[in-house]
């Protein structure tokens, strides 16, 4: 019996703590909260539509230069990459039935012209994204973030002129 009497007095002694600590963990919350009043106002606040920012037209101006040299270098990139890549007698990609090579060699060659392909490749992609920041600046949606709808620093946009995130979203955003 006096097991008991020790078990239940420690166990009342426990619930008499956990009872104090729920107590003050109840004022803590009840002193956070904010009046409701507050919380209506911010939410009318959150409501109203916020202004828009965007780049002055000399900014667009200057960004649409940039695109153009950029778009104008990759579309002699391809013009070099499609010349390597195509037999300039007759027009048609080179071939690898030359009657003195060997079998390595031809294995050599097959593995240039997939790697010519895949750059040719990767700079379409590239042009595909400039055109797309060129309609953007038509439409007026250049330079803002797509996820957020801050703007994106003038030196990320200098940096890599089809870039659609600002660098904070880029970043969380690939983790």
């Amino acid at each position: 019996m006096a097991k008991s009497k020790k078990i239940s007095a420690a166990a009342e002694k426990t619930l008499k703590l956990l009872k104090e600590k729920n107590k003050i963990r109840r004022s803590i919350n009840l002193r956070v909260k904010p009046p409701v009043h507050k919380k209506m106002a911010k939410q009318e606040a959150s409501k109203a539509p916020a202004k828009k920012q965007v780049y002055n037209k000399q900014d667009l101006e200057h960004f649409k230069e940039i695109i153009l040299e950029k778009k104008k270098e990759i579309l002699e990139e391809l013009s070099l990459l499609r010349d390597s890549m195509m037999d300039s007698q007759t027009g048609e990609y080179a071939s690898e039935n030359s009657m003195y090579s060997t079998h390595m060699e031809q294995g050599t060659d097959a593995m240039e012209r997939e790697k010519t392909f895949l750059f040719a490749s990767r700079e379409g992609k590239f042009l595909n994204y400039l055109e797309d920041a060129l309609v953007r600046i038509e439409k007026g949606e250049y330079g803002r973030c797509v996820t957020c709808g801050k703007l994106i620093e003038k030196e990320r946009l200098e940096a890599v002129p089809h870039s659609q995130q600002c660098l904070h979203c880029k970043l969380h955003g690939q983790k």
